[in-house]
């Protein structure tokens, strides 16, 4: 079954039951289960045996991710208990007056946080969920906001984590200078930058449409939160604040950015006498993260303890209540990196599957970029990963094309890149979309049906974009097509549908 058709079948079987069903965790467990028994030939107790082998291996190495998330939850537990969440709350209901604002904050945050895309996730929802809350934001639209400013700005950001991953998916000897030529990408990269600019409309026209209008329609009648994080914040309610002031909010999220920064430069070997490119190009981004937030965490307690803004006893008590709010992220992320994994050329081989289509498929060379561009995403869609689909597909365009065409080897891999941020974007078992649902603590499948059609907008003007760079060999012209496209798409919008809940 590996590599062939058969492939395609257990997250085509996961995405449609996790659509239909709105229940992500029973979808992605009878996704792998179908997986693994391809694999085994029918076997149940092999088959059983497959996805726990899968599932130890691929949480075993992504440990330092669910430490991160942890500490991460931790900390913000610690600082909800100090009292600065209600002093940030304060101070943002006498600065940020409507809901437009509130949400161009959310989106300048995401914006700003550039660095990884699973910090950007948890952190803006952190800080901004209290204010988008008072104005009765939907969670869904600031899931959205979240998602859109996450990986969308990662890969058009040089000092990230995204151009590490790029880099490192090329061929080691096409010698081709992986961070030159992330750099050529960002120019061309459509649907990072038309993401950008149909947030921002969305945002300050208030022109929702599709499902995200019905959601946000319902939440102006009745605020919604979910039942799985419903719990937790009213125990967090209840929980006798301390005397925490802003800047008690304001110190470790400082703190936790600036080293996280040092961590990437720190694992990329800054102490080694490398530069600051090529230490970013060559970090550990998960071991960065979680050195980062664990250096946080100590500061916080040493700003907060001696002060006695909180209690030790109720320092020590958030190591619970924020281990248990990030529960759900980390089980749906289990669960997801086991899929991606009964998909990974060790077992099903989808990607080698996907690889032998585009290359029994690659003969007319002006078709290439918008060829890539669907693959990517199709790819990433079912799969989950941008980074998974990188590795797949950047080897392939290197052996297609060779060096000697260097303007189409940038313009498609240019097409991968943005494709497979596309997929990953909409796909329900994609591990920043998860993120972005659990920063804005709204119901995962709630926010992925609701991102889905804004996702298509823009993909649908992003193929005419790569259409254009296939024909006419120029990034600049197929930049112009989608730019064109996009605006009107938002000028239809704009006739189309009123504003919903804008108040200034």
């Amino acid at each position: 079954m590996a590599a062939t058709a058969w492939s395609v079948l257990p997250p085509v079987i996961t995405i449609i039951l996790a659509l239909w069903t709105k229940e992500v965790y029973m979808s992605l467990i009878i996704g792998i289960l179908s997986g693994a028994l391809l694999f085994a030939g029918g076997n149940p107790l092999e088959a059983i045996i497959t996805m726990f082998t899968v599932m130890s291996d691929k949480v075993g190495k992504n440990v330092n991710i669910l430490m991160f998330l942890v500490i991460l939850g931790i900390l913000v537990a610690a600082i909800a208990r100090s009292g600065a969440t209600r002093a940030y709350g304060e101070w943002a209901a006498r600065t940020i007056n409507s809901k437009r604002k509130a949400s161009l904050v959310t989106a300048l945050l995401g914006i700003v946080i550039f660095i990884d895309d699973y910090f950007n996730c948890l952190t803006v929802g952190t800080v901004m969920r209290p204010i988008t809350d008072k104005f009765k934001i939907a969670r869904t639209k600031v899931a959205y906001i979240i998602d859109a400013t996450a990986a969308p700005v990662c890969i058009i950001a040089p000092v990230s984590s995204w151009a590490a991953a790029v880099g490192s998916s090329l061929p080691e000897d096409s010698g081709l200078d992986g961070f030159g030529l992330f750099l050529q990408t960002i120019p061309f990269n459509l649907y990072a930058w038309l993401t950008l600019i149909f947030m921002l409309f969305i945002i300050w026209t208030g022109r929702d449409f599709a499902t995200m209008r019905q959601s946000v329609l319902e939440n102006e009648k009745e605020f919604q939160i979910p039942d799985e994080y419903k719990a937790e914040e009213d125990a967090a309610s209840k929980v006798e604040e301390g005397h925490g002031s802003i800047l008690d909010l304001i110190l470790p999220l400082v703190v936790l950015i600036a080293a996280c920064i040092f961590g990437m430069l720190y694992t990329g070997g800054i102490m080694e006498g490398k530069t600051v490119a090529k230490a970013f190009a060559d970090c550990d981004s998960a071991q960065a993260l979680v050195l980062g937030s664990f250096i946080a965490f100590v500061f916080t307690g040493l700003l907060y303890l001696p002060r006695r803004v909180v209690t030790f006893n109720s320092f020590c008590d958030s190591f619970g209540w924020g281990f248990k709010a990030m529960t759900p992220a980390i089980f749906i992320l289990c669960l997801a990196w086991t899929l991606s994994g009964i998909c990974s050329d060790q077992y099903l081989d989808l990607g080698g599957f996907v690889g032998a289509v585009v290359n029994n498929n690659a003969s007319v060379i002006s078709f290439l970029p918008p060829i890539f561009f669907l693959v990517a995403a199709g790819l990433a869609f079912a799969t989950g990963t941008s980074w998974g689909t990188f590795a797949i597909l950047i080897p392939i365009a290197v052996a297609i094309l060779g060096t000697g065409d260097a303007n189409m080897l940038v313009l498609c891999i240019t097409a991968i890149l943005s494709g497979a941020v596309s997929g990953d974007h909409a796909s329900p078992i994609s591990d920043t979309t998860i993120l972005a649902s659990a920063g804005a603590q709204c119901h995962h499948i709630d926010h992925v049906s609701t991102q889905v059609p804004y996702v298509a907008v823009v993909v649908a003007c992003c193929l005419v974009g790569y259409i254009v760079d296939g024909v006419t060999a120029n990034g600049w012209l197929g930049l112009a097509a989608a730019l064109v496209c996009i605006l009107a798409a938002m000028a239809i919008i704009r006739s189309k549908f009123t504003p919903v809940a804008q108040d200034d």
